[in-house]
């Protein structure tokens, strides 16, 4: 004899009264994509399967995300994407349309660096420097979370930024200098 089990009904969304029109397909050659870097609006012929990683350093010329392994687990192209962090190497620049993105080159004011950015020289935050526009964006958004109450914390919030020349200790310095003289980054 033979079971058969039943799926109990589970409500779904509910529907909308009006029609709602779905989006215009976009590709599968290259399309126009408008994107806003650090404030300023770009517009882009490129495919949709072009990631934010290649559409900012291929072809805005904006090189301080960098990619170390394109898989999102090495934090090096972290960027902001309306102020929270995410790894664009991953995302589609399509995707970020009607979108503020923030990258390291936004975060200083003029001459004037940004507090972590003096923080990390300071501290020599920093060795090769690979890692570091990536390990900014982390640190001054872990701030921003409420994320560095202690070392440990900022260890785990900071753990999706790998720096293969081990700087962590001077870098949590840096953290723990801003936190403790402006209580936040950004």
């Amino acid at each position: 004899m033979t079971h058969q089990t039943r799926a109990a009904h589970v409500p779904g969304p509910t529907r909308p009264t009006e029609a709602v029109a779905a989006p215009a397909e976009r590709g599968p050659g290259t399309v126009e994509v408008k994107l806003t870097i650090n404030g300023t609006d770009h517009s882009l012929d490129i495919e949709p399967r072009v990631s934010l990683l290649d559409a900012l350093r291929e072809h805005l010329d904006i090189t301080g995300p960098k990619r170390g392994c394109n898989q999102g687990a090495c934090g090096a192209c972290t960027v902001w994407m309306d102020g929270r962090r995410i790894v664009s190497c991953l995302t589609l620049a399509i995707s970020c349309e009607g979108h503020e993105i923030s990258t390291v080159e936004g975060l200083a004011d003029g001459e004037q660096l940004h507090p972590m950015q003096q923080a990390f020289i300071e501290h020599d935050a920093f060795q090769c420097g690979y890692c570091t526009p990536g390990q900014l964006m982390s640190a001054i958004a872990l701030l921003d979370e409420g994320h560095a109450g202690d070392d440990a914390e900022i260890r785990e919030w900071m753990s999706g930024n790998i720096c293969r020349c081990a700087a962590y200790p001077n870098i949590r310095d840096a953290i723990r200098e801003v936190r403790d003289t402006a209580e936040g980054g950004r």
